[in-house]
């Protein structure tokens, strides 16, 4: 990554109409993220509601230079009723992609809910197709832990993700 400063934050009102488009255009979700046509103003009302930070989900503004450059999101799973984590994600527009930014989001997520939660566990997915992203998780630290077979369906077929973790107690480079 060049000289550029990362940094997280809650969304602002100001970025939802960037943040909508991002969301609501197939070119710039990407390959792998785009699942088709959706409420467009679905996180409009989230917003709305409560900021893109309620108890099952956080999502914050990846940002250089104060710029929106995309989002990160942090989701609530509740395996047992002692036995939560959060599962991660982030979507770049796509000039900011290829720079080192989304590394350096998820670093900033992860870190953020270190702190801020008492959680043991994050969690992160991909699709095997999606090395980019398996490099960027392996380079945070996250291990590898196994294919689910057929877990989603994008694009007319059914695909299978790489699941990674990450644990509070595991080394971190």
């Amino acid at each position: 990554m060049s000289e550029e400063t990362v940094s997280l934050r809650p969304i602002a009102e100001a970025d939802l109409p960037a943040f909508s488009e991002l969301v609501n255009d197939p070119e710039a979700m990407g390959e792998f993220q785009w699942y088709g046509w959706r409420d467009p103003d679905r996180f409009r009302r989230r917003w709305a509601e409560h900021g893109l930070l309620s108890d099952e989900q956080w999502v914050f503004a990846v940002t250089v230079g104060g710029e929106f450059l995309g989002f990160v999101a942090a989701t609530r799973k509740d395996v047992r009723p002692t036995a939560r984590y959060w599962s991660i994600g982030v979507q770049l527009l796509p000039g900011a992609r290829g720079r080192g930014i989304g590394t350096e989001a998820q670093r900033l997520l992860v870190d953020y809910l270190f702190a801020h939660t008492p959680v043991m566990r994050v969690e992160a997915d991909t699709e095997t197709g999606n090395l980019a992203e398996q490099r960027v998780l392996e380079k945070l630290g996250f291990t590898r832990e196994g294919v689910h077979r057929a877990v989603t369906f994008r694009d007319g077929a059914w695909r299978d993700m790489v699941f990674y973790s990450l644990l509070r107690t595991d080394p971190r480079p």
